[in-house]
């Protein structure tokens, strides 16, 4: 795994941003129209994301103002009436942000307003109750990544970027593909093929 990581690591050149590394997990004999067959984990990686997760909060009130000292955004009740009269901006909304959280108040309101555009990307908020620590649920989610097959066989997942090392990198791997395999009714004999990649390099395959 290591010598495949530095393969894919070499084959990048130098750019003006931190490229992420990612891998592309192919899937084979496996029944993926049936949605309990699908892979939809959340994996809090040993060595994290390589950046900190994004992470919005629906909130208002006191919990609004404690939010906005911890996270990227907080959007508002109003905000929300806004977003569901312009799907064009909600959906620029979901695909800008890892994670969503929500006071549970308004929990059915952007069920109604945005669960259209958030539910597919499974990107539906937490619910936190009034007395929550939220600067604890936030950290908490500062390592996970989304592992989700949806419908297609072939899934891609980041798991750090380039600025860390070889051994982080697989040890973040590693732990993504161990979930994976625990969630298929054959393990590894369900993967067709592994590649790993950067953002703009060439992919190298693992297994």
């Amino acid at each position: 795994m290591n010598q495949v990581i530095e393969d894919a690591l070499q084959s990048e050149r130098k750019r003006k941003f931190v490229e992420t590394v990612e891998v592309a997990i192919n899937l084979c004999d496996v029944d993926l129209q049936n949605p309990q067959k699908r892979i939809n984990a959340e994996v809090a990686l040993p060595h994290g994301r390589g950046r900190p997760a994004r992470v919005a909060v629906f909130a208002q009130g006191e919990m609004a103002a404690i939010s906005k000292k911890i996270v990227d955004t907080v959007i508002s009740p109003d905000q929300i009436d806004e977003y569901s009269e312009n799907k064009r901006e909600a959906k620029k909304l979901a695909d800008k942000f890892d994670f969503f959280v929500a006071e549970t108040g308004l929990m059915a309101t952007i069920g109604k307003s945005l669960g259209v555009v958030l539910g597919p990307r499974g990107k539906m908020p937490r619910p936190i109750p009034p007395q929550a620590d939220i600067a604890r649920i936030i950290k908490s989610l500062t390592n996970l990544v989304p592992v989700r097959s949806k419908d297609r066989p072939t899934f891609h997942v980041p798991f750090g970027n380039v600025s860390m090392t070889q051994e982080q990198l697989a040890d973040n791997l590693e732990t993504i593909l161990k979930r994976v395999e625990s969630n298929l009714d054959r393990g590894n004999d369900n993967i067709a093929s592994i590649w790993v990649k950067t953002t703009m390099g060439k992919a190298v395959r693992l297994g």
